[in-house]
């Protein structure tokens, strides 16, 4: 018995013996099969994400490209600049991160309020921007309390800078962050220190001034600091982009036109269509949106009652005033009314059961065309446009570029208007009146042009073609341009006519002869143009009208002036809006001239024979800020005044007439 009993447990002790061997041998072979799939079948899966724990991959955001002027001068570019970013997923505690910053450091509630919103918004692996363009001590401060501020990261990038600030505000624009609705389906403008354009120049041409992104694979630590970079590929720059503008005239143009409290103005070439210069004032320093505007200062410059966020030169509508009797006038001589044409002019012209005045009180007498335009005579025009009509004269001024946008490469461009029959009907459901077409051929009434339309109609009665402007140059462009440019369709003889009658507005005799240059063979011709803002009462006018000097800023006349040189060979054109600066001859044209110097000095066309010397005493001088501007005094052959409108309260309402 003992004997089998024996056998029996060594029976039982191999059985066991063999489960557990086979139990061992399973487990070493479960074992075995997850280490190789582990290292062999998915070895380079877990290489990868073992490597991305230990590398970071960062977008390296592109230099934007510089914008020059037409001589190479910089006139925006990126500088180099620190910012403190936090990478949300780098951080166990984000609220006490912050919480932890801002005792270190001060943070305004707006910008409490947009980093808490960046953080809702992105993913835990964006970097949400905590502070751009930070100085050397707040660096070094954060890099010392590195251990208590877990997920932020200190990183080198750049700024857009803009050398000439309000000097070219309003034509380069300025950059700024994405919106939530341009950054959604693009990474790149995810990024917190990413900047589009946003305006102006920067956001015409915002797609090739990006450049391509890079990237940078950075070691970490545990706590995703930065350890060495480990391999960088830099991105590609974005284009440089070299304009029209001549960069000395511009800023002589902006600081010019600060003399007055609203301004603006355009030079350009009449030829190419190249703009040398457009200057809107007051203005404002683009570099303040770059690392994000304050709101008290964005509603300091939304609200001002000037419009400093404006370019008026392109965006500013107003009544063309008497600068629109040049388009009458060819309007006039291409139906074939004789320039020998003359009307005598009391100083009004009665009109159905109403009474049209002229600017000047008792008249100018008898009155051809030329003479209607160098001594802007209202009551000329009012019996001229009898016989040309609304639609001839609407058909001429889109010929010349007004009622429509000229297509220039910069944002929010305003078309103007310039009225007609259809116009009117669609609009008010209304007839065309006959007293309309008076009120328009001096244009007032419904009539709106911009600066630069202006300018554009001035280069193209001085050079006979569709000239088109634009900021950006290219050699390839402007001689396509040339090629391209399509005569007017207006006979040339009236053209040049017009051309003439401009030229003795600058002489004695002229509404603008005190702003002749003195200089032969550089003369400049032009055509000065008041436009009202207010009506004028009978009662007043029984009273004597409030000279513009006496009245509120705001209830002041708008003061033009349209203008080309030299005389003889046209190149240069420039226009000038005074808002509420009074007559056109006694502050508008003094500008133009002096603009019209500066262009000619500089001759960035290479149009002139030789340079431009002014006589000792002549040159143009800089006025102090907000200073009246004060003509050049010649009273012998300047006029008392341009043009004083004309308008009774209920002018617009008479009967219609044959």
């Amino acid at each position: 018995m003992g004997i089998v009993r024996d056998t029996d447990r060594g029976r039982l002790l191999t059985r066991r013996a063999f489960v557990i061997g086979a139990a061992q041998a399973g487990l070493f072979g479960v074992l075995f099969n997850r280490l190789y799939n582990l290292q062999v079948k998915e070895g380079d899966r877990y290489v990868t994400l073992a490597e991305e724990n230990r590398v970071s991959m960062r977008v390296v955001l592109p230099p934007r490209g510089l914008i020059i002027d037409r001589k190479g001068v910089i006139l925006a570019r990126s500088d180099k600049s620190f910012r403190a970013v936090l990478v949300p997923e780098q951080t166990r505690d984000v609220k006490e991160t912050l919480r932890s910053l801002y005792e270190m450091m001060p943070f305004e509630d707006w910008e409490k309020k947009r980093i808490q919103k960046d953080l809702k918004k992105n993913r835990s692996f964006v970097p949400v921007l905590l502070r751009e363009n930070i100085d050397w001590e707040t660096l070094s401060m954060l890099e010392l309390h590195t251990p208590e501020l877990p997920g932020i990261v200190i990183e080198a990038g750049e700024t857009r800078f803009y050398p000439f600030r309000e000097s070219t505000a309003h034509i380069l624009g300025y950059v700024g962050a994405p919106t939530e609705e341009e950054a959604k389906n693009d990474p790149l403008l995810s990024q917190p220190s990413f900047r589009l354009g946003k305006s102006g120049v920067e956001r015409i041409y915002d797609l090739d001034l990006r450049g391509e992104p890079g990237n940078s694979h950075l070691e970490v630590n545990a706590f995703g600091r930065p350890v060495r970079e480990l391999e960088k590929h830099e991105g590609k720059i974005g284009h440089e982009l070299r304009l029209t503008l001549d960069m000395s005239l511009q800023d002589f143009a902006q600081k010019r036109l600060t003399a007055e409290l609203s301004a603006s103005s355009v030079v350009m070439d009449c030829v190419d269509g190249s703009v040398y210069s457009i200057a809107s004032s007051p203005s404002f320093d683009p570099n303040q949106f770059t690392y994000g505007i304050s709101k008290d200062l964005w509603s300091k410059l939304n609200n001002d009652p000037l419009v400093p966020l404006i370019n008026k030169a392109v965006m500013g509508l107003y009544a063309p005033g008497s600068t629109f009797k040049t388009i009458v006038a060819l309007a006039a001589l291409e139906i074939g009314i004789s320039p020998k044409t003359s009307y005598f002019c009391p100083g009004h012209l009665d009109f159905g059961n109403h009474r049209f005045h002229c600017w000047k009180k008792g008249g100018h007498g008898s009155v051809d065309m030329k003479k209607g335009i160098y001594q802007s005579c209202d009551v000329f025009f009012y019996h001229t446009s009898q016989k040309i009509g609304i639609d001839k004269i609407y058909e001429v001024a889109r010929v010349m570029g007004l009622s429509q946008k000229i297509g220039i490469d910069l944002p929010n461009e305003k078309a103007g208007l310039v009225p007609n029959r259809e116009w009117k009907q669609k609009n008010y459901k209304e007839a065309w009146q006959p007293g309309e077409t008076l009120v328009a051929s001096i244009g007032q009434g419904y009539m709106l042009a911009t600066p630069l339309q202006l300018a554009v109609a001035t280069a193209r009665i001085a050079s006979g073609v569709a000239v088109k402007p634009h900021v950006m140059q290219s050699v390839k462009d402007v001689k396509r341009a040339q090629e391209t440019f399509t005569p007017l369709g207006l006979k040339p003889e009236n053209l040049q006519f017009v051309r003439d009658a401009m030229a003795a507005v600058c002489k004695p005799g002229g509404t603008a002869a005190a702003s002749q240059i003195p200089v032969a063979g550089y003369e400049i011709g032009g055509k000065t143009g008041t436009s009202q803002v207010r009506r004028i009462s009978k009662a007043e006018r029984s009273k004597g009208v409030i000279p513009n000097e006496k009245r509120p800023w705001e209830e002041r006349d708008h003061a033009l002036f349209i203008s080309f040189a030299p005389v003889q060979n046209p190149r240069y054109v420039c226009c000038v809006v005074v808002e509420h600066g009074g007559g056109g001859s006694k502050n508008a044209a003094p500008i133009a001239r002096d603009l019209l110097i500066e262009v000619m000095k500089r001759d960035p066309a290479g149009a002139l024979p030789k340079p431009l010397v002014m006589p000792e005493g002549k040159d143009p001088v800089l006025p102090q800020k907000n200073a009246p501007a004060t003509p050049n005094s010649e009273p012998d052959t300047q006029l008392d005044q341009d043009e004083e409108l004309i308008m009774e309260d209920d002018e617009l309402t008479e009967d219609p007439i044959n």
